[in-house]
């Protein structure tokens, strides 16, 4: 009986040091868990901090223009490029959200070239990044991205990454 009694008291003890280490395990996974998870940025509010004109000037006589207006949970967007007085390139884009893969997706096409697609997203309230659709999958290995961040509400500036170089910074301010 004695024997018995030593046996049940280790199978408990035991029992009870396992049950403890699974608790502890559970709580500290949630914990951790916890930490880890990010809110989920709203992709649809965040685009319209586009809405309005902008303006970006590219040298003393080249400028860029670009007009973003709502169209439904989207942006209708209107651009065009100057030079010397003289418009050389204009386009048309739409911005719209995929809640598929959670991105905007921009489709875009000048006068005289082929469309284009990009997958753009915001990674915090007023920074965001874009690359080419087709890189979606895998944008780690994207070739070129932009960077982008709302410094206020009225400036962004933009930089142009390549091959993990940057090649380009420019400064969008809004007109009004």
């Amino acid at each position: 009986m004695f024997l018995l009694f030593i046996n049940q008291h280790t199978f408990m003890k035991k029992l009870c040091s396992i049950t403890m280490i699974a608790v502890s395990l559970l709580l500290t996974i949630n914990t951790v868990k916890a930490q880890t998870t990010q809110t989920r940025l709203n992709q649809v509010e965040l685009m319209k901090q586009f809405i309005g004109s902008w303006k970006y000037d590219i040298t003393k006589d080249s400028t860029a223009f670009y007009e973003a207006k709502p169209y439904g949970t989207g942006l209708d967007c209107y651009f065009r490029f100057v030079s010397k007085g003289k418009m050389v390139m204009e386009g048309k884009a739409l911005r719209g959200y995929d809640k598929n893969i959670d991105k905007l997706i921009f489709y875009g096409i000048m006068k005289g070239t082929d469309i284009y697609v990009v997958a753009a997203w915001f990674i915090s309230n007023n920074k965001y990044q874009y690359i080419a659709y087709n890189d979606i999958s895998n944008p780690e290995m994207a070739s070129w991205k932009v960077e982008g961040e709302f410094k206020s509400p009225d400036t962004i500036l933009e930089t142009t990454i390549v091959n993990n170089r940057t090649v380009n910074t420019q400064t969008w301010n809004r007109v009004k």
